[in-house]
């Protein structure tokens, strides 16, 4: 990621904590969702967030109760603000102070196998078709599919290169041998459209 340049417009505080951001290799949606989140306290407060002291903290969570913040919306600012006291501006005892809220997890819908043949027949476009069949079948996100390349299928080891995974971590997932048949369907028609390239994307953004 790039260093942000420091300009007029940009205070030292706000720069300070760019810097920590990319010197942890903060993702771009990280970054600007902390810049938000610290940005609600600065509103709240009327002043620099650097000058909060911990009855300011309280009355800002109290308030984001009493408006109806979802829970984790309230946890993501708090990680935003506890990263913001305890490396932006040395205060790890206002980051403390800062309090998380359980929230209980829903189990996700499984859909049956006729929901999912339903799904991936709603489209007779192959490019779709595989791309929808990556992120079902090997449970990636949208994101995620979307970053993949050409060079990312292993069909050897049977594995799919996620490079840029939640929180900028690798990882790989794993390839059936019925995505792997048609990933190479599409493949086919990809390069007989002039679409694909082995050192190019897997779902190119041109293709309709």
């Amino acid at each position: 990621m790039p260093h942000p340049t420091l300009d007029a417009s940009v205070s030292p505080l706000r720069q300070r904590l760019i810097d920590d951001m990319n010197m942890r290799r903060f993702s771009r949606e990280t970054q600007r969702n902390y810049l938000r989140d610290i940005g609600r306290l600065a509103t709240f407060l009327g002043r620099s967030p650097d000058t909060a002291t911990s009855d300011d903290l309280r009355r800002f969570q109290i308030e984001q109760q009493h408006d109806g913040v979802p829970v984790p919306t309230m946890n993501s600012i708090v990680s935003a603000l506890r990263f913001f006291f305890t490396h932006t501006v040395d205060r790890p005892d206002l980051a403390r102070r800062l309090v998380r809220l359980a929230h209980p997890r829903k189990l996700p819908v499984v859909l049956s196998r006729d929901e999912v043949a339903r799904l991936l027949n709603a489209t007779t476009c192959l490019k779709h078709q595989a791309a929808l069949s990556v992120a079902y079948g090997a449970g990636l996100r949208v994101a995620e599919v979307s970053m993949l390349k050409v060079a990312d299928v292993d069909s050897e080891r049977m594995l799919l290169r996620v490079e840029r995974g939640k929180g900028g971590r690798y990882r790989n997932a794993m390839l059936s041998q019925d995505l792997l048949t048609l990933l190479r369907q599409w493949w086919i028609v990809g390069r007989q459209q002039g679409v694909m390239h082995r050192e190019g994307w897997l779902f190119p953004d041109s293709m309709q």
